[in-house]
Protein backbone atom coordinates (compact mmCIF):
# COMPACT_ATOMS: atom_id res chain seq x y z
CA UNK A 1 0.00 0.00 0.00
CA UNK A 2 1.44 3.91 -0.82
CA UNK A 3 1.95 5.38 2.70
CA UNK A 4 -0.07 8.55 1.59
CA UNK A 5 -2.67 6.50 1.07
CA UNK A 6 -2.76 5.64 5.15
CA UNK A 7 -1.72 9.50 5.65
CA UNK A 8 -4.40 10.72 3.79
CA UNK A 9 -7.15 9.04 5.47
CA UNK A 10 -5.86 10.23 8.81
CA UNK A 11 -5.64 13.66 8.22
CA UNK A 12 -9.82 13.69 6.92
CA UNK A 13 -10.28 11.66 10.12
CA UNK A 14 -8.45 14.35 11.78
CA UNK A 15 -9.64 17.10 10.48
CA UNK A 16 -13.56 15.95 9.55
CA UNK A 17 -13.26 17.01 6.22
CA UNK A 18 -11.70 16.58 2.53
CA UNK A 19 -11.32 19.79 1.87
CA UNK A 20 -9.82 20.52 5.46
CA UNK A 21 -7.55 17.62 4.39
CA UNK A 22 -6.52 18.62 1.15
CA UNK A 23 -5.36 22.03 3.03
CA UNK A 24 -3.61 20.55 5.23
CA UNK A 25 -1.83 18.32 2.83
CA UNK A 26 -1.03 21.09 0.50
CA UNK A 27 -3.08 19.07 -2.33
CA UNK A 28 -6.14 19.28 -4.33
CA UNK A 29 -8.70 17.79 -3.23
CA UNK A 30 -9.62 15.61 -6.55
CA UNK A 31 -6.25 14.34 -5.60
CA UNK A 32 -7.60 13.14 -1.88
CA UNK A 33 -10.87 11.67 -3.08
CA UNK A 34 -8.44 9.68 -5.83
CA UNK A 35 -6.44 8.67 -2.92
CA UNK A 36 -9.53 7.41 -0.96
CA UNK A 37 -10.95 5.57 -3.77
CA UNK A 38 -7.70 3.71 -4.15
CA UNK A 39 -7.65 2.90 -0.63
CA UNK A 40 -11.14 1.59 -0.75
CA UNK A 41 -10.43 -0.44 -3.93
CA UNK A 42 -7.46 -1.81 -1.98
CA UNK A 43 -9.53 -2.87 1.02
CA UNK A 44 -12.51 -3.64 -0.42
CA UNK A 45 -14.43 -1.61 1.77
CA UNK A 46 -15.94 1.85 1.98
CA UNK A 47 -13.65 4.08 4.74
CA UNK A 48 -16.14 7.65 4.54
CA UNK A 49 -19.37 8.76 4.28
CA UNK A 50 -19.60 12.13 3.02
CA UNK A 51 -22.10 14.44 3.79
CA UNK A 52 -22.85 18.29 3.97
CA UNK A 53 -20.94 18.81 7.66
CA UNK A 54 -17.81 16.59 5.92
CA UNK A 55 -16.66 12.80 6.47
CA UNK A 56 -17.96 10.64 8.75
CA UNK A 57 -16.20 7.03 9.08
CA UNK A 58 -18.54 3.56 8.32
CA UNK A 59 -17.63 0.72 10.57
CA UNK A 60 -15.00 -0.23 8.18
CA UNK A 61 -13.30 2.75 8.46
CA UNK A 62 -13.45 2.79 12.08
CA UNK A 63 -11.86 -0.66 11.66
CA UNK A 64 -9.32 0.80 9.19
CA UNK A 65 -8.58 3.23 12.01
CA UNK A 66 -7.25 1.24 14.27
CA UNK A 67 -4.12 0.48 12.40
CA UNK A 68 -3.58 3.23 9.70
CA UNK A 69 -1.43 5.47 12.01
CA UNK A 70 0.76 1.85 13.15
CA UNK A 71 1.38 1.24 9.15
CA UNK A 72 2.66 4.99 8.89
CA UNK A 73 4.76 4.68 12.40
CA UNK A 74 6.29 1.86 11.20
CA UNK A 75 7.56 2.82 7.72
CA UNK A 76 8.87 5.77 9.62
CA UNK A 77 10.35 4.15 12.19
CA UNK A 78 12.21 1.83 9.28
CA UNK A 79 13.54 4.35 7.74
CA UNK A 80 15.08 5.82 10.58
CA UNK A 81 16.05 2.55 11.35
CA UNK A 82 18.09 2.33 8.55
CA UNK A 83 19.62 5.41 8.52
CA UNK A 84 21.12 4.73 12.10
CA UNK A 85 24.65 5.71 12.07
CA UNK A 86 27.70 3.27 12.84
CA UNK A 87 28.28 2.51 16.71
CA UNK A 88 24.95 4.05 17.62
CA UNK A 89 21.84 1.46 18.81
CA UNK A 90 19.04 3.34 16.99
CA UNK A 91 17.48 6.88 16.32
CA UNK A 92 15.67 9.27 18.10
CA UNK A 93 13.87 12.51 16.69
CA UNK A 94 13.10 14.88 19.29
CA UNK A 95 11.33 17.98 19.26
CA UNK A 96 9.35 21.25 20.64
CA UNK A 97 7.58 23.50 19.73
CA UNK A 98 9.54 27.49 19.42
CA UNK A 99 8.90 28.57 22.95
CA UNK A 100 9.69 25.58 24.40
CA UNK A 101 13.38 25.34 22.78
CA UNK A 102 14.98 27.10 25.06
CA UNK A 103 15.79 25.72 28.48
CA UNK A 104 13.77 22.52 28.06
CA UNK A 105 14.67 21.19 24.80
CA UNK A 106 18.33 21.87 24.64
CA UNK A 107 18.89 20.88 28.24
CA UNK A 108 17.39 17.68 27.57
CA UNK A 109 19.19 17.09 24.44
CA UNK A 110 22.28 17.76 26.50
CA UNK A 111 21.19 14.71 29.20
CA UNK A 112 20.54 12.64 26.35
CA UNK A 113 24.32 13.11 24.70
CA UNK A 114 25.50 12.30 28.37
CA UNK A 115 23.73 9.64 29.46
CA UNK A 116 22.31 7.79 26.18
CA UNK A 117 25.68 7.88 24.12
CA UNK A 118 24.57 5.22 21.92
CA UNK A 119 21.17 7.24 20.59
CA UNK A 120 21.44 9.30 17.67
CA UNK A 121 19.99 12.39 18.01
CA UNK A 122 18.05 14.33 15.59
CA UNK A 123 16.63 17.71 16.87
CA UNK A 124 13.13 19.70 15.48
CA UNK A 125 11.51 22.89 16.16
CA UNK A 126 8.41 23.53 14.50
CA UNK A 127 4.98 25.12 14.84
CA UNK A 128 2.59 23.15 17.34
CA UNK A 129 0.20 21.96 14.06
CA UNK A 130 3.05 20.95 11.96
CA UNK A 131 5.11 19.57 15.14
CA UNK A 132 1.73 17.43 16.14
CA UNK A 133 1.17 16.21 12.45
CA UNK A 134 4.88 14.97 12.42
CA UNK A 135 4.49 12.80 15.50
CA UNK A 136 1.30 11.40 14.21
CA UNK A 137 2.51 9.98 11.40
CA UNK A 138 6.26 9.34 12.98
CA UNK A 139 8.86 11.90 11.45
CA UNK A 140 9.17 13.03 15.39
CA UNK A 141 9.56 10.25 17.94
CA UNK A 142 8.18 12.66 20.99
CA UNK A 143 7.48 16.59 20.54
CA UNK A 144 7.46 18.94 23.61
CA UNK A 145 4.57 20.70 23.11
CA UNK A 146 1.98 23.00 24.91
CA UNK A 147 -1.92 22.55 24.58
CA UNK A 148 -1.41 19.35 22.29
CA UNK A 149 -4.39 18.56 19.78
CA UNK A 150 -5.29 14.49 20.35
CA UNK A 151 -4.77 12.69 17.16
CA UNK A 152 -5.12 8.83 16.47
CA UNK A 153 -2.01 6.88 17.02
CA UNK A 154 -0.45 9.27 19.60
CA UNK A 155 0.55 9.35 23.60
CA UNK A 156 0.25 12.78 25.69
CA UNK A 157 1.90 12.83 29.08
CA UNK A 158 1.43 15.70 31.35
CA UNK A 159 5.21 16.59 31.49
CA UNK A 160 5.00 19.93 33.89
CA UNK A 161 2.53 22.92 35.17
CA UNK A 162 3.78 25.88 33.90
CA UNK A 163 2.69 29.23 34.98
CA UNK A 164 1.54 32.57 33.16
CA UNK A 165 1.82 35.40 35.46
CA UNK A 166 1.48 39.41 35.22
CA UNK A 167 4.88 40.99 35.17
CA UNK A 168 5.40 44.76 34.47
CA UNK A 169 8.31 47.25 33.99
CA UNK A 170 6.47 49.36 36.24
CA UNK A 171 6.44 48.11 39.52
CA UNK A 172 3.56 50.31 40.68
CA UNK A 173 1.09 49.10 37.96
CA UNK A 174 -2.09 47.33 39.27
CA UNK A 175 -4.60 47.06 36.31
CA UNK A 176 -4.72 46.45 32.80
CA UNK A 177 -4.12 49.60 31.15
CA UNK A 178 -4.75 49.66 27.55
CA UNK A 179 -2.11 51.96 26.74
CA UNK A 180 0.82 49.85 27.71
CA UNK A 181 -0.97 45.75 28.21
CA UNK A 182 0.51 43.69 25.96
CA UNK A 183 -1.67 40.97 25.61
CA UNK A 184 0.08 37.61 24.42
CA UNK A 185 -2.57 34.98 22.54
CA UNK A 186 -1.95 31.74 24.36
CA UNK A 187 -4.22 30.09 23.36
CA UNK A 188 -7.67 29.46 23.69
CA UNK A 189 -8.28 28.33 27.49
CA UNK A 190 -6.51 31.31 28.42
CA UNK A 191 -8.35 33.38 26.21
CA UNK A 192 -11.41 32.38 28.06
CA UNK A 193 -9.77 32.40 32.06
CA UNK A 194 -8.24 35.68 30.83
CA UNK A 195 -12.01 36.92 29.42
CA UNK A 196 -13.45 35.40 32.76
CA UNK A 197 -11.29 37.84 34.99
CA UNK A 198 -10.65 40.69 33.06
CA UNK A 199 -14.01 41.13 31.37
CA UNK A 200 -13.71 45.12 30.39
CA UNK A 201 -9.97 44.83 28.93
CA UNK A 202 -9.80 45.73 25.60
CA UNK A 203 -5.51 45.81 24.51
CA UNK A 204 -4.63 47.09 21.58
CA UNK A 205 -1.88 45.34 21.01
CA UNK A 206 -1.22 41.40 20.50
CA UNK A 207 1.06 39.06 19.89
CA UNK A 208 0.95 35.24 19.16
CA UNK A 209 4.75 34.52 20.29
CA UNK A 210 5.49 34.35 23.66
CA UNK A 211 9.67 35.61 23.49
CA UNK A 212 8.77 38.65 21.04
CA UNK A 213 6.27 39.60 23.10
CA UNK A 214 8.78 39.77 26.11
CA UNK A 215 11.14 41.55 23.97
CA UNK A 216 8.75 44.07 23.30
CA UNK A 217 7.66 44.43 26.80
CA UNK A 218 11.57 44.97 28.20
CA UNK A 219 12.40 47.13 25.28
CA UNK A 220 9.64 49.77 25.46
CA UNK A 221 8.36 49.11 29.19
CA UNK A 222 4.55 47.93 29.82
CA UNK A 223 3.38 44.97 31.07
CA UNK A 224 1.70 41.36 29.85
CA UNK A 225 1.00 37.66 30.70
CA UNK A 226 4.07 35.64 30.39
CA UNK A 227 5.68 32.09 31.37
CA UNK A 228 7.48 32.09 34.69
CA UNK A 229 10.28 30.11 33.76
CA UNK A 230 11.27 33.36 31.19
CA UNK A 231 10.84 36.04 33.13
CA UNK A 232 12.52 34.63 36.55
CA UNK A 233 16.10 36.19 35.13
CA UNK A 234 14.38 39.28 34.61
CA UNK A 235 12.94 39.61 38.26
CA UNK A 236 15.90 38.79 39.58
CA UNK A 237 17.80 41.25 37.81
CA UNK A 238 15.05 44.02 38.39
CA UNK A 239 13.80 44.82 34.98
CA UNK A 240 10.45 43.19 35.52
CA UNK A 241 8.14 43.10 38.36
CA UNK A 242 5.15 41.03 39.38
CA UNK A 243 1.96 41.89 40.92
CA UNK A 244 1.20 39.42 43.17
CA UNK A 245 -2.84 40.84 43.40
CA UNK A 246 -2.91 39.89 39.87
CA UNK A 247 -4.52 36.22 39.36
CA UNK A 248 -2.36 33.38 37.65
CA UNK A 249 -2.94 31.02 35.15
CA UNK A 250 -2.13 27.76 34.23
CA UNK A 251 -0.36 26.24 31.34
CA UNK A 252 0.53 22.60 31.47
CA UNK A 253 3.52 21.25 29.21
CA UNK A 254 3.23 18.10 27.61
CA UNK A 255 5.17 15.30 25.90
CA UNK A 256 3.76 13.87 22.88
CA UNK A 257 5.32 10.48 21.50
CA UNK A 258 3.47 7.77 19.06
CA UNK A 259 1.66 5.43 20.82
CA UNK A 260 3.79 2.51 19.54
CA UNK A 261 7.08 3.63 20.15
CA UNK A 262 9.63 1.84 20.72
CA UNK A 263 9.98 2.10 24.56
CA UNK A 264 13.50 0.68 24.87
CA UNK A 265 14.70 3.91 23.22
CA UNK A 266 12.02 6.35 23.73
CA UNK A 267 11.53 5.24 27.61
CA UNK A 268 14.83 6.46 29.02
CA UNK A 269 14.57 9.82 27.11
CA UNK A 270 11.43 10.68 28.90
CA UNK A 271 13.08 9.89 32.30
CA UNK A 272 15.63 12.00 31.38
CA UNK A 273 12.83 14.27 29.66
CA UNK A 274 10.96 14.51 33.30
CA UNK A 275 14.21 15.01 35.26
CA UNK A 276 15.42 17.96 32.85
CA UNK A 277 11.61 19.12 33.58
CA UNK A 278 11.57 19.49 37.34
CA UNK A 279 15.18 20.62 37.20
CA UNK A 280 14.21 23.68 34.87
CA UNK A 281 10.77 24.50 37.21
Amino acid sequence: MDIELARTFIEIVSTGSFIRASERLNVAQTTVSARIRNLEQQLGRQLFVRHKGGASLTPAGEQFLRHAPMFVQLWQRTLHQVAVPPGRRAVLTVGSEVSLAQPLLLDWVRWMRQSLPDIALRVHVDVPQDLIKQVASGLVDVAIMYAPQHRPGLKIDLLLEEKLVFATTNSEARLLDGSDYVYMDWGPDFGHHHGMSFPTAAPDLTFDLGSLALNYVLAVGGSGYFRMSSVQPHIVAGRLHLVPEMPQFSYPVYAVQSANADDSVIGPALTGLHSVASADK
